[in-house]
Formats: C-alpha cells, sequence, structure tokens
C-alpha cells in the first residue's frame, strides 16, 4: 500500500508544481479576482479528470493521436481566449475582485475546463497513472483506491498552496498588481500558441 501512496502522492506534487495551462489560469485568476474567489478551483481536478479517467481506462489506457492533436489545439485556443480577457483587464484597469459576475463558482468551472482540454492529463494518465492503477488494483482494489486518493489529495493540497502563494500579490500596490495580470495574460497567450503550434505540427507530421 505504501508503494502506490508514494506513487499517487509523488506524481501529483511534480504535476502541480510544474508550470502548465492550470497553474497559468489560476495566476490569471488569483491576480484578477484575488485568491479567495480562485481558492475553489484547486477542486477543478475533480470535475475535470473523471470522464478523462473513465476514457483512459476503457481504452486500455491509449488515447489515440488524433484526440490527443485536437484537444492540444482546443486548450491552446481556450488559453488565448483567457490571455485577451486578462489584457483587457489591464488595459482597463480593473481591480482585482471588482467584477461581480467573476464569481468562485465560475472560476471553478472555468479552471475545470481548462484542465479538462489539457492534453498533460490524458496522456498522464495514459502513460503513468493509468498502467499504475491497473497494476495496484491486480494486487489489491484498496491499493488501487489508495494511489487514486492520495494523488487527489495531493493535488488538490499542492494547488491551494500554489492560490495562496500567488495570493501574497494581494498585499503588492495596484500597480505591481496591474503588472502581474500583464504577466499573466502573457504567459496563458505564450501557452496557448506554443499548443496551438505543437499540435499544428504534429498534425503535419501525421
Amino acid at each position: 500500500m505504501l508503494e502506490y501512496l508514494f506513487i499517487g502522492s509523488g506524481f501529483a506534487f511534480a504535476a502541480a508544481i510544474q508550470p502548465g495551462p492550470l497553474q497559468a489560469f489560476l495566476l490569471s485568476s488569483v491576480a484578477q479576482k484575488g485568491w479567495k474567489r480562485t481558492l475553489p478551483a484547486a477542486c477543478a481536478p475533480l470535475l475535470s479528470d473523471g470522464p478523462i479517467v473513465l476514457l483512459v481506462l476503457l481504452v486500455l489506457n491509449r488515447v489515440p493521436e488524433t484526440m490527443s492533436r485536437v484537444l492540444q489545439a482546443a486548450g491552446g485556443m481556450l488559453l488565448i481566449y483567457l490571455a485577451w480577457a486578462s489584457y483587457r483587464q489591464w488595459r482597463e484597469q480593473t481591480t482585482p475582485g471588482s467584477e461581480a459576475n467573476d464569481s468562485a463558482p465560475r472560476t471553478f468551472v472555468q479552471a475545470a475546463t481548462v484542465n479538462l482540454l489539457n492534453p498533460n492529463v490524458y496522456l498522464s494518465w495514459s502513460l503513468v497513472l493509468g498502467p499504475a492503477v491497473l497494476t495496484a488494483w491486480r494486487a489489491s482494489p484498496a491499493n488501487a483506491v489508495g494511489l487514486v486518493v492520495a494523488f487527489y489529495a495531493t493535488m488538490v493540497t499542492a494547488l491551494a498552496c500554489t492560490i495562496l502563494l500567488f495570493g501574497t500579490t494581494h498585499f503588492l500596490g495596484p500597480r505591481g498588481r496591474r503588472a502581474l495580470v500583464l504577466v499573466s495574460a502573457i504567459t496563458l497567450a505564450a501557452l496557448g500558441v506554443y499548443q496551438l503550434v505543437a499540435s499544428l505540427l504534429r498534425m503535419g507530421a501525421a
């Protein structure tokens, strides 16, 4: 059991601290809305990963290459849209959390959507977590459940800590917070363009 708990928690910690679409979105959300409204988004993988896990396990841990490319392109377009929204907020000099429509539930859904369109999640479950869960299940169903619980408990905790860390920007002056909004917009745009270009290159090589 300890072996599978270590696999689940260790992989989740490594995934949570690495820069990616979800982390960039959380940074942008904290800069615009504050950490309190963003904190529920730490639980977004609990919503978005369910269909992904079922899909990967049902197709024997193999995600089709075409699906991966389409999801990568869709995720890139979503990130560019979010970058444009952040840029508009920077231009308008809106203070974080001032827009009534940017509620915690809406932020949660946006974060779940970003994660759902992130091909890295599919690849992680296809190449690492899926086979590990199946191996653990063959040994004992309790081992598989322990691995999954350890993974998501660590992932949610690490993302929550990341949001709280980003939340220290709340103590910056207006110029600092506005600059962070611009930085997050650039980061989201860069990730979006990268995903689009990578998906197109993969389509061209197919």
